[in-house]
């Protein structure tokens, strides 16, 4: 059996990965701590390590990885911009699960939307209280609005395939657009200026990092919809903050958060929160966040546990390691994967 250990553990990922980990011939350590350059020595005596999207993994905490032993890090993840890949090069490989659900992030995304937009979240807690008033809880009907989804990859098309549903017109962004397909793309600037709604479905990069910002939100229909189950850095938030306080921004649905490291996961409700800028947005009433659980189903669960353990098994068995990202792949440069090897 192959010794794993396992970072930033929540009880549901235990479910699936005790499920299947003797199947894939593996022992598995969980660790309730995330990983850092303060933790990464916990990793002494195991073969790989399984990390999240909030764990730190910069230059020191792959130094200490690599001198304890480790030399592969799976991400039970598909995003992994917490990663320093220039520094794991040569010494530690990384895998990620690149697709788990993308229905259960689509899904939240239009979920988020339709209760922020009906105060569904609000009628719930009057009710209970046998408040059966209409007041303040219009919304506006979907049917005929445009949507702006930024990305077209499986969850940006899925959610696209959703809003058809509900007779939203789509127009689509993306740097890459699919050949022969029948997506409207149109400029960011375009999107902007034309969406009701816009809807964020893109990874974190150098291009993206605060794409919605103040110049981006001045282009933007006045009482625009932002939705956002992709990234949190993928919006400059004080920006819009701001633009929710002058209400040129008519609501916010937002699944990340730029600063949720220290935060999404965990029962802060004992805790003074020290971030000013989420403490107003929560504030707002015309702003809905969950914690980052818009991939939380069942099938997802499932889908990341068995992709994980595939990621690993095809590293002890020394084979091609199909979901593995490298900083020579992140850059465009040739790298030994386009010979059908490893990244290195």
């Amino acid at each position: 059996m192959n010794k794993v250990c396992f970072f930033d553990t929540k009880p549901y990922d235990k479910i699936y990965f005790d499920q299947m980990k003797e199947q894939y011939g593996v022992e598995i350590e969980y660790f309730e701590t995330k990983l850092g350059p303060r933790t990464a020595f916990m990793a002494k005596g195991y073969e790989a390590v399984v990390a999240f999207v909030n764990d730190v993994i910069d230059k020191e905490t792959i130094a200490i990885l690599y001198e304890n032993g480790v030399r592969i890090l799976a991400m039970r993840s598909a995003g992994y911009n917490n990663i320093d890949f220039k520094a794991a090069f040569g010494k530690i490989h990384i895998v990620r699960v690149p697709a788990y659900s993308p229905y259960a992030v689509a899904e939240h995304a239009m979920a988020l939307l339709l209760t922020l937009n009906r105060k569904i979240h609000r009628a719930y807690v009057r009710t209970r209280e046998f408040n059966f008033s209409l007041h303040g809880l219009m919304g506006f009907d979907l049917h005929g609005k445009t949507v702006g989804v930024v990305g077209t990859g499986k969850i940006g098309r899925v959610f696209m395939d959703i809003c058809k549903g509900f007779g939203l017109n789509i127009l689509a962004y993306d740097p890459y657009p699919i050949k022969d397909s029948d997506i409207k793309y149109v400029s960011f600037e375009e999107l902007c200026r034309e969406s009701n709604i816009i809807s964020l479905h893109c990874p974190l990069t150098k291009d993206t990092f605060h794409m919605i910002n103040q110049n981006s939100i001045k282009q933007m229909k006045k009482g625009v919809y932002i939705v956002n189950t992709s990234r949190g850095a993928l919006i400059n938030t004080e920006d819009l903050l701001n633009a929710i306080i002058e209400e040129q921004i008519g609501g916010a649905c937002l699944d990340v958060y730029e600063e949720e490291t220290e935060l999404f996961y965990e029962d802060m409700s004992y805790t003074i929160i020290h971030d000013d800028v989420l403490a107003r947005l929560i504030s707002m009433p015309n702003v809905i966040v969950t914690s980052h659980q818009a991939f939380f189903t069942k099938e997802a669960l499932h889908n990341i546990a068995e992709t994980t353990l595939q990621n690993l098994r095809e590293f002890f068995d020394d084979k091609i390691l199909t979901n593995e990202i490298c900083y020579q792949c992140n850059r465009g440069k040739p790298c030994s994967r386009d010979k059908n090897n490893r990244c290195f």
